[in-house]
């Protein structure tokens, strides 16, 4: 059976000690001077500025490149105003509710094209693919690249194996658990 092409970015699942993901977030802050929109799944980094809000700071954030130090994973946008939002949109100011923990492990769907990866894949690591975010779902277009996976330790993401469910085969389009291997909270990293 065929794999969905249903791209979300990436989805935590649970922590890499077997305890399950429970919500835990922290609050970052999106410029309104950022014009690339955010999503829920896309990774973020810190941009080294800050803002105050009521009162409070908060650290912005900025999406993800490949190859840059993650600090997590966008799961909810909070509105500045009663508006309905299911994502960031461009040049808007926002806080974000992000994954941060660098021991979460996240379900991610392999990119289209390419050779797809075997079950041999698990333990190698990988970078991730910035793709279009769905602005009616409001969930990310970023997916797993099936191309480049290798031993190397500066690569995005480890590989743990793919998600046992019945309703994911190996082949394109695969769901992945992976983790953060580039991640802001767990490496030796310079500050920003």
């Amino acid at each position: 059976m065929a794999n969905v092409d249903t791209p979300m970015g990436f989805r935590p699942v649970r922590h890499i000690s077997g305890a399950p993901y429970n919500g835990a977030v922290e609050l970052f802050s999106a410029l309104n001077t950022d014009a690339t929109a955010m999503f829920i799944g896309d990774p973020v980094v810190l941009s080294g500025t800050s803002q105050t809000i009521n009162g409070r700071i908060y650290r912005d954030v900025d999406q993800a490149a490949t190859g840059q130090v993650v600090v997590g994973v966008i799961v909810g946008v909070v509105p500045i105003t009663a508006e309905s939002v299911r994502y960031r949109a461009a040049s808007t100011q926002r806080l974000l509710y992000v994954a941060s923990s660098p021991d979460l492990v996240f379900e991610i769907q392999e990119v289209s094209g390419g050779t797809a990866f075997t079950a041999d894949t698990a333990g190698f690591n990988a970078d991730f693919v910035v793709g279009s975010g769905n602005t009616t779902s409001g969930m990310s277009g970023v997916e797993l690249n099936n191309s480049g996976e290798a031993t190397t330790n500066t690569l995005d993401l480890k590989i743990l194996s793919p998600v046992a469910r019945e309703d994911n085969a190996i082949g394109e389009h695969c769901k992945w658990e992976v983790m953060i291997n580039r991640h802001q909270y767990a490496n030796q990293v310079a500050g920003i």
